[in-house]
């Protein structure tokens, strides 16, 4: 219950970061959902809402 309010946290103060956060729960609970089933899916969503927004970063600041 506790990683839930903190990932509503993290969402909600993201501003323009919203939709690279979602996106990147969405990938990381679907990764972790197949390799360590539902705890797995809280954990990968958790850790994609977070680093989404750097990967996005970095994969843009390498195709330019």
């Amino acid at each position: 219950m506790t990683l839930l309010a903190v990932t509503a946290l993290a969402l909600g103060a993201c501003g323009n970061q919203t939709e690279q956060r979602i996106g990147g729960a969405a990938v990381g609970a679907g990764t972790g959902a197949v390799v360590a089933g539902p705890v797995g899916a809280v954990v990968g969503g958790a850790v994609g809402a977070v680093t989404a927004p750097t990967v996005v970063r970095e994969t843009r600041r390498s195709t330019r």
